[in-house]
């Protein structure tokens, strides 16, 4: 991904900054040194760098540090906060009002991915409960209402373009207008792409915000164009108010840095990055989060936003089975479709605290998702008998031979499935029933937890036995470390009941996962451990 190679020398400094025996104006000078050359090297401005250098250097007093034993905490944060201040001019972004017509105009280089941009907004927003609408007022490019119809009937969005009307100009007025006569409450508009050179292409930009007067004007930013994008960014800044800006195709291996400095040019806040070709793959950016992530502490606040987006809280079955301490093969089922729905896998797992770019690299996220799905074609051969069941009903050979003939899968798969969905049930068992903290926990108590993973009131915690019924929870599912080791070995390779390709390790993730979101306060138990700010919006 687009600056994983930045996160991880970024951190490698940070953590040899963490073992030298003495703090001194020469460790933090070699720490900044590296800093800001990794940053150089990402096609970050100079302007910006040399600013962030003289920032950290100001914050860091060796001399009123002298007494604390807390140095290498301090230059920590101070770096983290300056890498921050990069990519946050502390402007919070428009959001549309729900209710209401909200219009956005889409505004950017040519194939800088404005189009696809357009629907994955669309969708995204559509997943929200809002009423979106796509219009087509690019008539430059060839070919540009036909992408855009092809993606918006794919995400099933509704669109309006006209092959026969040349004029933008029009086409923008006539879309939003039938747009907001069919009380749709997000209508985007996708323009020509342009270069800051096409002065004809920029008038026309100005004639349609003049036209449809947009309620937030995006600029979409490539994450590759390097050190073009200052001036771009304050090209289109002179033409339109720019609110926001997307930053596409940082799920590549380019620099990066670039399009980060378009922030600083534009003084218009990041809101969402695009990480890959599907319609999920534009993730809400926070600047904090995305730092914390880029370093490879994990991004619980996204992860928190994912679930309350999957409604948990409607899977009533599941709640009270674990309640009972009864986890049945239904309920592991119903955790797998979850898990897809969220998207990649590979961004998922990007958003757990400890999962470094390194250890990313090397994931087939593509492969882990078909192996998945073919893990779905077992429970779709069972009987309903058989997913109601704890699994104990698969001791016979010929009923196990059955279902791997109807999911055409390895019986031994299968088996692997089932030992693994038998250890998590031991684990279900211990935490509920009358005696265990999920026993204690009211139905409507979980569907809350569910339904805001972060929060957590005092009654809550006092009936799931405090603070130390919390810790002993974590203990019990391994802990941090247990996560972060788990992680590892799904992507450590092999196709037996411990390997990506077998059950077992993709299920531990997702129980564990799975085990918090479901009521037990998992994730709002993991909010601060997510590093230096990772678990803050």
């Amino acid at each position: 991904m687009v600056l994983n190679e930045l996160g991880a020398r970024i951190n490698s400094a940070l953590q040899a900054l963490s073992k030298e025996p003495v703090i001194d104006d020469k460790a933090v000078d070699a720490l900044l040194r590296e800093i800001c050359g990794a940053l150089l090297e990402s096609d970050v401005n100079v302007r910006l760098v040399h600013n962030l250098r003289q920032n950290v250097k100001k914050r860091v007093n060796l001399d009123e540090l002298a007494a604390s034993g807390n140095k290498r905490k301090v230059i920590q944060l101070a770096v983290f906060d300056e890498l921050c201040s990069l990519v946050d001019p502390g402007v919070q972004p428009w959001k549309p009002r729900k209710g209401k017509p909200n219009v956005v105009m889409f505004v950017g280089l040519q194939g800088s991915g404005k189009t696809t941009s357009c629907t994955k907004l669309a969708a995204y927003y559509k997943r929200k409960g809002l009423k979106v609408g796509l219009v087509c007022a690019d008539t430059f490019r060839a070919g540009a209402f036909d992408q855009l119809k092809q993606n918006a009937a794919r995400a099933h969005i509704p669109y309006y373009g006209s092959y026969a009307e040349a004029d933008p100009v029009q086409i923008a007025m006539d879309g939003v207008a039938q747009f907001k006569g069919s009380k749709f409450e997000l209508i985007i508009v996708d323009t020509s792409g342009r270069h800051k050179q096409e002065t004809e292409l920029f008038a026309e930009m100005e004639q349609i915000a003049a036209a449809i007067k947009p309620d937030n004007t995006i600029f979409v930013m490539d994450g590759t164009i390097g050190q073009a994008a200052d001036a771009q960014a304050r090209a289109f800044k002179e033409s339109v108010d720019i609110g926001s800006i997307i930053i596409t195709k940082m799920d590549g291996h380019a620099k990066g840095g670039g399009a980060i400095s378009a922030v600083a040019a534009t003084g218009s806040p990041i809101e969402f990055i695009g990480t890959g070709e599907h319609v999920h793959d534009l993730d809400p950016f926070s600047a904090r989060p995305f730092v914390s992530k880029m370093l490879g502490m994990g991004d619980i606040s996204g992860l928190v936003e994912t679930v309350k987006d999957m409604q948990l809280e409607k899977n009533e079955d599941m709640m009270k089975n674990l309640a009972k301490g009864v986890f049945t093969l239904k309920d592991m089922r119903d955790q797998l479709q979850t898990i897809l729905k969220m998207g990649p896998l590979n961004k998922l797992m990007g958003m757990v605290p400890g999962m470094s770019p390194e250890m990313m690299q090397g994931f087939d996220a593509d492969e882990s998702t078909r192996r998945l799905r073919s893990y779905m074609s077992v429970f779709d051969s069972m009987t309903e008998a058989e997913l109601n069941s704890d699994g104990k009903l698969f001791d016979t050979e010929s009923r196990l031979r059955r279902v791997a003939r109807g999911s055409g899968v390895r019986p031994v798969e299968i088996q692997a499935l089932l030992h693994q969905h038998q250890q998590f049930g031991q684990i279900v068992k211990k935490m509920g029933g009358p005696k265990g903290m999920l026993g204690k926990m009211n139905p409507g108590m979980m569907q809350q937890m569910a339904k805001n993973p972060g929060a957590m009131n005092p009654n809550m915690l006092k009936q799931m036995g405090g603070m130390g019924g919390i810790q002993n929870m974590m203990k019990q599912m391994g802990g941090m470390g247990g996560i972060q080791n788990m992680m590892k070995q799904m992507m450590g390779g092999g196709d037996g009941p411990g390997g990506p390709g077998g059950m077992g390790n993709m299920q531990d993730m997702m129980a564990q996962m799975m085990n918090g979101m479901g009521g037990m306060g998992g994730l709002g138990g993991l909010g601060g451990m997510g590093g230096m700010g990772g678990g803050r919006r």
